[in-house]
């Protein structure tokens, strides 16, 4: 009797394991519940299983069943009240029927008598529930004679069941209703910015990117060159894209050159073209980028890296839009609309003799400059929904996300920019085992943030706080205030200190203003504004 009891107990363990591993490997309700139902066909020996839920016009309707054809599903509805199921759901307590064929209440909807032949079949159900309120009913029926005595452990288990299948249904409606916010928000967004400005592949709802998207549509029209400036990361070059496209020169060729990525030499080669024989391996004659670009744009992205002495020889062909191809002595004219772009600040360079004035002037005609993500995080969950939609394309998965995924994505500092976050999507979305993205799932949320390795942690590096001025009575003390016992304490004192101007904070704790950003979002400081 022992053995057999721990052989119970044993099963139900497992099945509530297994369910529990259903339940929480998708948001697809219909499909882990009939998941849940096979588990439970299999362990318990049932013949049919039907979860039944509560539905907007107060009937009762199948989303999941195992043992059902189509038809038979789609004959699964019941008003409260109605038969042993809508009893169920109207008393929110279990209902066993030792031999359902003698059973007046058993409507037999679904058919589960029709194949019964001879067999005495039990039906067992019992109500889902949400706190005090049932908003379902989970069933199953099963040849009686199987099971003669043990019911009971049967309600047990399923009880259990419909508790775990009631805690997935609230979190499921609760994903609907956020996920239907946020639709309705972007919806309302979309329609606030109709009319408004825009560039294709580039998300940006936030007030400082539709100034972007403005200088942009005005600055496509004309000839000028444009200078984009901000972090690596930020999009410098689908923004190029963008202002080509908008450009009449749309159908031309849109050509690009990473000016770091190549020495001297390459840089000159690949942009100017070369002729036959200017150099060992130069076996045929080879047109360059600008001629490439004839007609279109050609957008020089990392200009602020070149050498002073290709400076001076891109300086001409800016100045008289001709030049020589390698090893040639014929001028070759074109019609280029030249994109710049650049994380460097050009000013500092040309101030330290780095970067030719009068190259800056020429490529500093149109400056557009394009704000850090940290600037714009209002954009990060339309990022993020299109970073995942990519990927789910790509990859055939139906990956979500929750609220609180969200958040933490909203809430990291990204020194990376948007180039950054498309990473730590992927990344995350790669590493997911099942079809749900929650908040532990993020490197940063497990100690391993790439980023903050890259970067590296605020150095607990003690500081000396002088006093501060309280009122006009009080006289300023001449004691030196007592170093802060912890970082969050040193950080207050030094923002304080320095007028809660962050850059001079940074430099009182001699750290760099993007480990300063790092430090107040780990230590969730607000910074005052006066």
């Amino acid at each position: 009797m022992a053995k057999t009891s721990d052989r119970t107990s044993n099963m139900e363990l497992v099945t509530i394991y297994e369910v529990g591993k259903i339940l929480s490997s998708s948001l697809n309700l219909s499909k882990t519940l009939r998941e849940v139902l096979n588990v439970i066909s299999v362990h318990l020996n049932t013949r049919r299983g039907m979860i039944s839920l509560l539905q907007e016009s107060g009937e009762l309707h199948l989303v999941g069943a195992s043992g059902l054809s189509s038809e038979e599903f789609k004959r699964g509805r019941f008003q409260s009240g109605e038969g042993v199921t809508g009893k169920i759901l109207q008393s929110g307590m279990p209902v066993v029927v030792h031999d359902i064929s003698e059973e007046p209440l058993f409507l037999n909807r679904t058919g589960s008598l029709d194949d019964a032949k001879d067999q005495t079949i039990a039906f067992i159900g019992v109500p889902i529930k949400l706190g005090n309120e049932t908003i379902g009913v989970l069933s199953i029926d099963r040849v009686a004679e199987s099971r003669v005595g043990k019911f009971q452990n049967d309600v047990r288990l399923l009880t259990m069941v419909a508790n775990l299948v009631g805690q997935t249904v609230r979190l499921h409606q609760s994903v609907v209703s956020e996920r239907s916010q946020l639709i309705q928000e972007q919806q309302r967004l979309k329609s606030e910015l109709h009319g408004k400005y825009s560039l294709d592949n580039v998300v940006g709802y936030s007030k400082v990117m539709q100034e972007v998207f403005s200088q942009a549509h005005l600055a496509a029209p004309g000839r000028a060159t444009v200078l984009l400036r901000g972090e690596s990361g930020t999009g410098k070059e689908v923004v190029a894209r963008g202002i080509h496209f908008l450009s009449p020169r749309k159908d031309a060729p849109f050509i690009k050159v990473n000016c770091a990525a190549l020495t001297e030499t390459l840089l000159e080669s690949e942009l100017f073209g070369h002729e036959k024989g200017a150099f060992t391996g130069a076996q045929a004659e080879r047109k360059g980028r600008f001629e490439l670009a004839h007609g279109g744009t050609l957008f020089l992205d990392e200009i602020g890296d070149i050498s002073p002495a290709f400076q001076a020889k891109l300086l001409r062909v800016l100045q008289e839009r001709e030049f020589e191809r390698v090893g040639g002595n014929r001028s070759i004219r074109v019609d280029v609309r030249l994109i710049t772009a650049t994380n460097r600040n050009l000013e500092k360079a040309v101030a330290s003799g780095e970067f030719r004035a009068d190259l800056y002037y020429r490529i500093n005609v149109v400056s557009i400059y394009l704000p850090p993500l940290r600037d714009r995080r209002e954009d990060i969950p339309y990022l993020v929904e299109r970073f995942l939609s990519k990927f789910n394309k790509e990859n055939k998965r139906e990956l979500t996300l929750s609220a609180e995924a969200v958040s933490v994505l909203s809430n990291c500092y990204w020194p990376g920019n948007v180039r950054e976050l498309e990473n730590c999507v992927e990344r995350t979305a790669t590493m997911t085992r099942g079809n749900f993205i929650r908040e532990i799932d993020f490197p940063c949320q497990q100690g391993k943030c790439l980023t903050q390795e890259l970067h590296g942690e605020l150095k607990p590096i003690p500081i000396v706080v002088q006093p501060l001025r309280r009122t006009a009575d009080e006289t300023e003390s001449s004691q030196v205030a007592a170093a802060p016992s912890t970082e969050r304490e040193r950080l207050i004192a030094a923002l304080e200190q320095s007028g809660w101007v962050q850059a001079k904070a940074a430099r009182l704790l001699d750290i760099s203003p993007r480990q300063m950003g790092y430090a107040l979002l780990k230590y969730n400081i607000e910074v005052k504004k006066f």
